[in-house]
């Protein structure tokens, strides 16, 4: 299966102005429900509960 993004022109993001790595820092997909693997469960099953544990304090200010 493949896809491709609407911002990668020849391997380089038009809306970070970097080269294109699916699933980094200012990507589109990153805040979506696809999921990157590094290709090791450990590190992948790590980086899964470390974001399960991030705090979105301006929510949290919102919604009190």
């Amino acid at each position: 299966m493949g896809w491709t993004c609407q911002h990668d022109y020849k391997g380089e993001c038009k809306l970070v102005k970097k080269p294109c790595i699916p699933g980094m820092k200012g990507c589109t997909l990153k805040s979506s429900e696809y999921i990157f693997t590094t290709g090791s469960y450990d590190d992948d099953k790590k980086a899964q509960d470390e974001k399960k544990e991030t705090i979105d304090f301006a929510a949290l200010a919102r919604s009190n």
